[in-house]
């Protein structure tokens, strides 16, 4: 005989307060296995299709780690340096642009920036507080991400539970099935496939396309000549799974930066006042540049790599991400997702019952 529903319902809210729980007071324990298990989820299909070409689980684990181990100590040795020192001098840069933007404004409105004028005022106070507070604030994120995510949980810990993990994947996945309620089994594994379906398309498809579009913009920047083509990359890349935020916050930047860069002007160097002209080639090429990686994401990466739809409201995940990461800290940022990719599949599968009843239907138990 079936436990009633409210029994079941007492018992999976007991299970889901007690995960709650945990998160909330194990949360920097479990990061390393949280990870982890990212990794796992997105390296699966990898390991699935080298079994297909005839390895072994072990031998296609044992590649995937290789190969990611080889790009890591790339990362390490060739970008993560540059992007620190392009973010350093960024800040240090700051002043001269909230300058340069003073002239300008100086120029075309005088009566605004007087001596006395707010706007004067706030452009002086904003680039002197970038300048001031931007190395105490770099200092602190890689602190603080260093006291979060030790070297040790980085470079040895996490590895080797995404390495177990992946190998194990099958098997544990087989478990899990293996425990669901029989009573209710088929219905989970649909509501299973489905969340795993829109974690596919925006965990891999999307963090596809925002790694495609960042390197594209960093490399495409960099060869253009804009100083800090490399920065403005990352930070385009890393808000493109937001639709047009990464090509919008990515292109303001990178334009504000190629006015000042290439903008035309005297100069006091050595002593001497040296004039430059406008260079307006390199300005517009560095506008084509956003202009065609939006088109890329729009017309060719997103609808090949993602689909038409992953059933993620670009609201409702920014929605979830602030929750959790308030809640929670970096774990809750990492769980999100997943939760908002649960909560999602589950609220359609309850609209679709209650529009298939008589709560909504308005007929009577007789009809």
């Amino acid at each position: 005989m079936a436990l009633p529903v409210q029994q079941q319902a007492k018992y999976w809210g007991i299970v889901t307060a007690v995960m709650l729980v945990v998160l909330w007071f194990l949360g920097d324990v479990i990061l390393p296995f949280v990870l982890g298990g990212a990794i796992a989820y997105c390296f699966d299909p990898i390991a699935d299709r080298l079994e297909a070409a005839g390895f072994s689980r072990t031998a296609a684990v044992t590649i995937i780690t290789l190969v990611a181990v080889i790009l890591f100590i790339l990362l390490i040795l060739l970008v993560i340096p540059t992007l620190i020192s392009q973010t350093t001098q960024l800040i240090d840069t700051a002043p001269q642009l909230f300058n340069r933007l003073q002239s300008a404004l100086t120029e075309r409105f005088p009566s605004l920036v007087d001596s006395e004028s707010t706007v004067r005022k706030q452009l002086l106070a904003i680039g002197e507080a970038i300048q001031s507070k931007g190395g105490e604030l770099i200092n602190g994120v890689l602190s603080s991400a260093i006291g979060l995510l030790n070297v040790v949980v980085l470079l040895v810990i996490v590895p080797v539970v995404a390495f177990y993990l992946l190998l194990d994947w099958d098997k544990m996945t087989a478990r899990i099935d293996d425990l669901l309620p029989r009573d209710h089994v088929d219905t989970v594994r649909m509501l299973a496939r489905e969340i795993d379906r829109t974690l596919a398309s925006f965990i891999r498809g999307q963090g596809t396309v925002c790694l495609i579009l960042g390197t594209y913009y960093a490399v495409a920047l960099m060869i253009a000549g804009l100083k800090f083509g490399l920065i403005v990359g990352f930070i385009a890349g890393l808000v493109t799974f937001i639709p047009y935020v990464g090509a919008l916050v990515g292109g303001v930047l990178a334009v504000g930066l190629a006015l000042f860069q290439f903008w035309g002007g005297s100069e006091v160097i050595d002593g001497e006042t040296v004039t430059q002209t406008t260079n307006w080639l390199r300005i517009g090429i560095v506008a084509g540049i956003f202009f065609l990686g939006q088109f890329l994401e729009g017309n060719i990466l997103t609808p090949k790599l993602v689909g038409g739809s992953v059933g993620l409201h670009p609201v409702w995940l920014l929605f979830a991400l602030s929750v959790f990461g308030s809640l929670f800290g970096f774990v809750g940022m990492l769980v999100a997702v997943p939760v908002a990719a649960v909560i999602g599949v589950l609220t359609r599968y309850g609209i679709e019952h209650y529009k298939g009843g008589r709560l909504y239907r308005g007929l009577s138990t007789d009809e």
